[in-house]
């Protein structure tokens, strides 16, 4: 069985780029949203396995994001990945003591996006 993934940003190209490097190398199902808001309603409705969740969004960002989607009870046991371009040490302690599974960079690998999920994860595909 496929796994399913959500994407949270709100950079259409990220969105688009991780989408189809998750669909074509991992075979994964992926729904995207482009919004923290959107992100939680998809995360409640669709139930992923997995959520890669940019950092950097208008309005609710993803730091924000993550603490609404553990307050909701259908969605607290649904591992995080944040995906950010912040690369300072202080800025990953910090999001590291969100309590998210990983943190992953951009610019990202296409190719590697899959594997480095799967690693932070725990997944044996």
């Amino acid at each position: 069985m496929a796994r399913k993934i959500l994407i949270i940003d709100d950079e259409d190209d990220i969105r688009e780029v991780a989408a189809l490097s998750l669909e074509s190398v991992a075979g994964w199902d992926v729904i995207k949203a482009s919004s923290g808001a959107q992100g939680l309603a998809r995360a409640a409705e669709h139930q992923p396995d997995a959520i890669l969740l940019d950092v950097m969004m208008p309005g609710m960002d993803g730091p924000s994001t993550f603490r609404e989607i553990r307050k909701n009870p259908s969605t607290a046991q649904i591992p995080v990945l944040l995906l950010t371009a912040k690369v300072q040490g202080t800025d990953q302690r910090h999001f590291a003591d969100l309590g998210v599974q990983a943190i992953l960079f951009k610019p990202f690998d296409p190719l590697t996006l899959s594997k480095q999920i799967s690693s932070a994860l725990g997944w044996k595909d």
